[in-house]
C-alpha cells in the first residue's frame, strides 16, 4: 500500500457495520485512524497491591477470586471479593452472562484494570476489564500507556485499538507514507519530532511519559501535531483571504455622499464615540475600494454597532446599491427593523422587513421591490436567503450575531449578490467579545475592527452571586425597585436545550411573581411566541406599561428599554460567561444605577463558582471571554458548535494560545519560502472543510 487515502475497507476486520460505525466518528480513510488520537489514557505498566488503592483512581491490580455471588436486589449484579498479600477489594458486573459467572470462579488468578470507587462494603471497582491468567507468573503489566479513543456505539476499544495498530504497522513498514510537510528548520528550530515519532509516541507513549504531561499538553509530540494543526488552519484562512482580494467589488463613491454622510450624522439623537468614528473611517476605506470588503466588527453590548453598520448601508445606498441585514432572531430584526426605519426616515429608500412571518401579497411586494430596486434596504432572518428572493443591486451584507448561521447560510446569501467577477461586500458584527486567540484563527480571514468605548454616561452594571434560597429577598428588592418607578428583567434559562420546556419554565415563572408580587405589572416573552404579540409585550415594557418581563434568552441580544435598571438570572451556572454577559447588557443603559442578580442553584461546582465569580468582577467582555475560554474552549465561548465553527481535532485553543504568535510568523516564512508544503498540510488537516474557508 503506498496511500493513507485508502478506505479503511482495505483492513482487515473492517466489514460493513465496522466500516458505518468508524464513519461516524469521522475515519473514513487510513490517515483518519492515524489522527484519531486517544483523548486520554491508562497506565498499566505497574501492578498496584491492593491496600494501597483510593477512590477515583484507575489501578491494576493482581491477585485471587475468594468469593463470588449474584445479589438479586435492585439490579442484579454478580459480586466478586478479590484479594491479595495486602488487602481485599470488590468487583462488581451490571452486565455479565453465565461464561462469566463460571469463569470468575473461587480460586482463580486474575488481573483487572478499572476506576475505583466507594462502595457499601468498601472500595470497589465496576465492570473492570480482567484477564484470567493460567501461570501464575505471567505478565500482566504493559510496556506502554494504554490508549483510550473516542468511540461510537458498537464499537469496543480493543476493535478500534488493533485497526490503529495496523494503520501504524503500514505507516512503520513505508516510512514515507507520513510525510512531514513541516520544513526541517521549523522542527529544529522548537525541538519537535517527526510526524512519524510524534503519531507513534501519541499513540503508545512509552512509561517514561506520564499521563499528566499528556493531558496537559506538554509533551513535545502533542505540541508538534497541535502546531502542524493550528498552522493548516491559519494557512488555509490566508489562502482564502488571497482569493477574496482576486473580486471586484462596488466602489460606493459618489459625488453627493459627503453632504448625505454629513446630513445623516447631524441628525442623529447622539455623538458618535471616537472608536465608532475610528471603525467608521476603516469600512470607508473598504467600500470606496475595488475589492469585496470582509470586515468583522467587534464591540461589547451596547457599545453601537448597529449605528456603524447603518453609516455603511447609507454608501451603499448613495452609490445607488441595495443592502440586506440579517439577524438571527426575528427580536433582534425587528430591533434593527425600528432602529434603520428611524435613521433612513428621510432617505429616498424603502425599508422592508423580510422573515418566515411575512407571508401573501406583503411578501409578494416586499420580493418585487427587491427584484426592482425600489427597496434599498431590507432587513430579516435566514429568510433572506431563500430562493424565491432576488436583488437588483446587491452591494452590501450586513451580518449580525455572525457566529449564529451556519456556513452554508451565509454562503447562500452571498452569492445572492455575485455577479460575473463581481461580489458585495460583507459586514459581519458580534457583540460577543471574541479572544483575541479564538479571532486569530477562527477570522483571520476578516479585518477586524474593535469598538473598545461605551456610550457616555453608561456606568457599570454592579453584580451579585446569590443563591437560589434567597429568592425571597429577591422579590422583595424587586417590590421596592418597581416603587420607584424602575423596571426589572427576571430571565429563565434551562439546561435542557428545549425550547419548549423553557417556555413552560418561563410561564410557571411569571404566574409565582404575579402571585407574589400582586401589585407589580408582570407580563412574559418566550421565544414561541407570535412575532406579533413578542412586539406588542416589547412595546408595553419599552412604554412602561408593565414593570417585571419574565423571559427566556430571546432577549439576549437587541432589545433596549433604559428605565429598566435591574436583571435577574435564573440558574445562571447552565449558561456560557459570553452569553451571560450579553444578557447582563440589557440593563445599565439609563441614568440611574443598575443591578443583576445571579440566582444559583446550590451546590455549585467549582469551576461553576469560578466562572460566576469572572462576571461578579469583571464588566470587560473581552477579558470575560479570554477567561471563559480557558476554562470551557472555543465552541461554547461562541455560543454554538455549528457548521463553521473550527472543530480541532488535537488542538487546543486555550491551552496551545502560546503557539499562535509563532504560527503566524511561520505562515508568512511557508507562503514566501515553501509554498509547495499548503495544500498537502490544509488536505491533512481540513480536508473537505476547505470548500468553506470563504465564508
Amino acid at each position: 500500500m503506498n496511500d493513507l487515502s485508502q478506505s479503511v475497507v482495505s483492513l482487515s476486520g473492517v466489514g460493513a457495520q465496522t466500516l458505518s460505525r468508524l464513519d461516524k466518528l469521522g475515519i473514513r480513510v487510513i490517515s483518519d485512524l492515524i489522527f484519531h488520537l486517544p483523548h486520554r489514557y491508562e497506565d498499566r505498566t505497574r501492578v498496584f497491591p491492593i491496600a494501597s488503592l483510593s477512590v477515583g483512581i484507575s489501578a491494576l491490580i493482581r491477585g485471587r477470586i475468594e468469593f463470588v455471588d449474584v445479589l438479586p436486589r435492585g439490579r442484579k449484579s454478580l459480586v466478586c471479593r478479590m484479594t491479595d498479600d495486602t488487602g481485599d477489594v470488590t468487583l462488581r458486573f451490571f452486565h455479565f452472562n453465565a461464561h462469566q459467572h463460571n469463569a470468575l470462579k473461587p480460586g482463580t488468578l486474575i488481573s483487572c484494570f478499572g476506576e475505583v470507587r466507594q462502595g457499601f462494603s468498601g472500595l470497589e471497582m465496576s465492570h473492570p476489564d480482567y484477564r484470567i491468567m493460567t501461570q501464575p507468573d505471567a505478565q500482566v503489566t504493559e510496556s506502554r500507556l494504554t490508549p483510550v479513543y473516542p468511540l461510537t456505539e458498537g464499537l469496543s476499544q480493543n476493535a478500534l485499538r488493533k485497526l490503529v495498530k495496523q494503520a501504524l504497522h503500514l505507516c512503520n513498514l513505508n516510512p514515507q507514507l507520513l510525510t512531514d510537510w513541516v520544513p526541517d528548520k521549523v522542527l529544529k528550530k522548537f525541538a519537535y519530532p517527526t510526524l512519524a515519532v510524534a503519531i507513534n509516541t501519541l499513540h503508545a507513549p512509552d512509561e517514561m511519559i506520564s499521563v499528566e504531561a499528556l493531558q496537559n499538553g506538554s509533551v513535545p509530540a502533542l505540541k508538534r501535531l497541535a502546531f502542524e494543526e493550528l498552522l493548516a488552519h491559519h494557512l488555509s484562512l490566508r489562502i482564502t483571504r488571497n482569493k477574496a482580494r482576486q473580486w471586484q467589488a462596488p466602489r460606493f463613491v459618489d459625488d453627493n455622499q459627503s453632504a448625505i454622510v454629513e446630513q445623516f450624522l447631524n441628525r442623529l439623537p447622539f455623538k458618535l464615540t471616537g472608536a465608532q468614528q475610528r471603525v467608521i473611517k476603516e469600512i470607508s476605506v473598504d467600500c470606496t475600494s475595488a475589492h469585496p470588503m470582509m470586515r468583522l466588527v467587534q464591540g461589547d453590548v451596547g457599545s453601537g454597532k448597529t449605528i456603524v453598520s447603518a453609516y455603511a448601508a447609507l454608501l451603499a445606498l448613495s452609490a445607488g446599491y441595495q443592502v440586506a441585514v440579517m439577524a438571527p432572531t426575528e427580536l433582534l430584526a425587528e430591533q434593527h427593523m425600528r432602529n434603520f426605519s428611524v435613521w433612513f426616515a428621510d432617505f429616498n429608500t424603502q425599508v422592508a422587513f423580510l422573515t418566515g412571518q411575512v407571508k401573501g401579497n406583503t411578501r409578494k411586494e416586499i420580493l418585487q421591490g427587491l427584484v426592482d430596486g425600489s427597496v434599498g434596504i431590507v432587513i430579516g432572518t435566514h429568510a433572506l436567503f431563500q430562493e424565491s428572493v432576488n436583488f437588483k443591486r446587491l452591494g452590501l451584507i450586513i451580518i449580525d450575531e455572525q457566529h449564529r448561521f451556519g456556513v452554508n447560510q451565509r454562503l447562500a446569501l452571498r452569492e445572492k449578490g455575485q455577479q460575473g467577477n463581481m461580489r458585495p461586500h460583507q459586514l459581519v458584527m458580534t457583540a460577543t467579545p471574541i479572544p483575541r486567540t479564538l479571532a486569530m484563527l477562527q477570522y483571520s480571514d476578516l479585518d477586524v475592527s474593535i469598538i473598545d468605548e461605551l456610550p457616555s454616561g453608561r456606568k457599570p452594571i454592579v453584580t451579585s452571586v446569590i443563591p437560589a434560597e434567597r429568592r425571597s429577598d429577591v422579590i422583595d428588592r424587586i417590590n421596592n425597585w418597581v416603587e420607584k418607578g424602575r423596571q426589572v428583567y427576571w430571565v429563565c434559562t434551562l439546561i435542557e436545550e428545549s425550547e419548549v420546556l423553557e417556555c413552560e419554565a418561563a410561564e410557571k415563572t411569571a404566574e409565582l411573581l404575579t402571585q407574589a408580587l400582586p401589585k407589580v405589572r408582570v407580563a412574559l416573552i418566550h421565544g414561541r411566541m407570535k412575532s406579533a404579540d413578542k412586539e406588542l409585550v416589547m412595546q408595553a415594557f419599552k412604554n412602561h406599561q408593565i414593570d417585571l418581563l419574565v423571559a427566556t434568552t430571546v432577549i439576549e441580544v437587541g432589545v433596549d428599554v433604559p428605565n429598566a435598571g435591574l436583571m435577574v438570572i435564573e440558574n445562571p451556572e447552565r449558561l456560557g460567561l459570553s452569553q451571560l454577559h450579553q444578557l447582563r447588557g440589557r440593563v445599565g443603559r439609563g441614568e440611574g444605577d443598575s443591578y443583576c442578580l445571579l440566582m444559583y442553584q446550590t451546590p455549585l461546582s467549582d469551576v461553576a463558582r469560578q466562572r460566576l465569580g469572572i462576571l461578579r468582577d469583571s464588566n470587560d467582555g473581552f477579558v470575560i471571554a479570554e477567561k471563559d475560554l480557558a476554562l470551557r474552549g472555543p465552541g461554547d465561548v461562541m455560543g454554538t458548535r455549528q457548521t463553521g465553527a473550527i472543530n480541532f481535532r488535537i488542538a487546543d485553543l486555550a491551552r496551545d494560545a502560546d503557539l499562535l504568535d509563532t504560527i503566524q510568523q511561520m505562515a508568512e516564512e511557508i507562503f514566501i519560502n515553501s509554498p509547495q508544503v499548503i495544500q498537502p498540510l490544509c488536505d491533512r488537516w481540513l480536508g473537505a472543510s476547505t470548500d468553506y474557508a470563504e465564508v
